[in-house]
């Protein structure tokens, strides 16, 4: 296939890298000079059969491709649209960025307001990203076992597209997570956004105290790697999913208010034993094991209640008839 990836830090370069190494012909853009630099050294030190080329603007990037795939930071994400659309772009696109509304909302207004309306657009997540940026810290690997949420709307997504991109993205390594748009902004609000603020917010709390900084281990390591992250890429991220962030932020923060109630309480070992034993048995049981795999029919309704039930899928059948799905088995209780 004929992919031009656009933007090239640590998850467009990543992808980049990894469709190339699949044999894909790969041209990858970034706006700054400096990665497009990087990115062309590093293309000349791969293997052979698995190079790829950057250009120098996005026109050049997406004159050949079958699909474009958008790997920038939100803010950018709707001028990258309109240059799309200048150039008369009419296949597929979809993106990495980790909030999924917004960006459905600017391809409607952005690229679907040309006379000719795109092949398609199907939003994609990768969930992959650590805290280091930029092309140098890009992996061919990143996705091995990661969920990649490819986002199918009842009304708007072409099934067609959407099985396109995940038998692209399958032999990756990735775990393909259909959902609504909104049903993964509500999940990565809790599962992403809110604890790069928590992580944030622990830092700052030891931030003042030398003391601290030097008997700070392994709990303080785990629990504030995503605070190295890039503010503006966390802040876009955050900001950006607004509306399912608060809820979820309010969430945590009632879960802290009762935390504290039971540090005052008369009994503080005992209270806090109460308020700690449901996280403790539900954080030793994920990740759930997998269960057997098995063919799925293609169909919007199955492929929804797959990724509700927190299943995945593996591979497209040749025939885009039927999919390899698998659903994790959940523990009974004790």
């Amino acid at each position: 296939m004929n992919v031009a990836v656009i933007g090239l830090g640590l998850i467009g370069g990543s992808v980049l890298r990894a469709l190339a190494a699949s044999g894909h012909r790969v041209l990858g853009y970034d706006a700054d000079p400096a990665t497009r630099a990087t990115a062309r050294t590093a293309a000349a030190q791969a293997p052979a059969a698995a190079r790829w080329q950057v250009t120098p603007t996005v026109r050049d990037t997406v004159a050949q491709a079958e699909l474009v795939v958008l790997a920038v930071p939100l803010p950018a994400v709707g001028g990258v649209l309109d240059q799309l659309a200048d150039v008369g772009y009419a296949g597929l696109v979809t993106d990495v960025t980790s909030v999924k509304s917004p960006v459905q909302a600017l391809v409607e207004e952005r690229l679907h307001r040309q006379p000719q309306r795109l092949a398609g657009y199907v939003g994609g997540h990768p969930m992959a990203g650590r805290e280091t940026s930029g092309f140098g810290a890009t992996d061919p690997t990143l996705f091995a076992g990661c969920a990649w949420v490819l986002c199918l709307e009842p009304r708007g997504t072409s099934l067609a597209d959407w099985l396109e991109l995940a038998a692209l993205i399958t032999p990756l390594g990735a775990r393909v997570v259909p959902a609504t748009a909104a049903e993964h902004d509500r999940a990565v609000a809790a599962v992403s956004h809110v604890p790069h603020l928590l992580a944030a917010a622990l830092v700052a709390g030891a931030a003042d105290d030398p003391l601290a900084g030097t008997l700070a281990a392994g709990s303080f390591r785990d629990g504030t790697r995503v605070a190295a992250t890039r503010p503006e890429l966390v802040a876009a991220m955050c900001g950006g999913n607004a509306d399912a962030v608060g809820p979820a932020l309010d969430a945590v923060l009632e879960a802290l208010h009762r935390a504290r109630a039971a540090v005052d309480a008369d009994d503080p070992i005992a209270a806090l034993r109460d308020w700690l034993a449901p996280a403790s048995v539900a954080r030793a049981a994920w990740p759930h094991r997998p269960g057997t795999a098995r063919e799925l029919p293609v169909r919007v309704d199955e492929l929804l209640a797959l990724g509700r039930a927190g299943g995945w899928v593996t591979s497209v059948a040749p025939d885009r008839r039927t999919v390899t799905a698998v659903r994790p088995v959940r523990p009974g209780p004790a």
